[in-house]
């Protein structure tokens, strides 16, 4: 039984959202997860509380926000990440980045 943290894909034609969820290997891409761990915006948001003038200048960020122990705990239970996942769960500093030998 091999279980896997990826990318669940919500959000309308050309506006994605993403959940990170826990889910068996063979399951498809939308049903039923484990566990939601968290969830990603890859469009680029601009920060809302600062005046126009700063907004203006700030750069755009895309959202990420992780449940950090449960992504520990699966991680420790042999989960297995995606390829996007491993790259979200770099930018946490959960995981070692992949090399390029790694990558086949």
């Amino acid at each position: 039984m091999v279980v896997r943290i990826r990318l669940s894909r919500f959000g309308n034609k050309h506006q994605p959202f993403y959940n990170i969820v826990v889910a068996q290997a063979r399951s498809a891409r939308d049903s039923k997860p484990l566990e939601v761990i968290g969830t990603y915006n890859p469009l680029p948001q601009r920060p809302t509380n600062l005046s126009e003038e700063e907004a203006r200048r700030a750069k755009p960020f895309k959202e990420v926000s992780l449940d950090r122990s449960r992504a520990k705990y699966w991680l420790g239970v042999g989960a297995q990440p995606s390829e996007g996942v491993w790259r979200l769960l770099n930018l946490a500093g959960l995981v070692q980045p992949k090399s390029n030998a790694q990558k086949e």
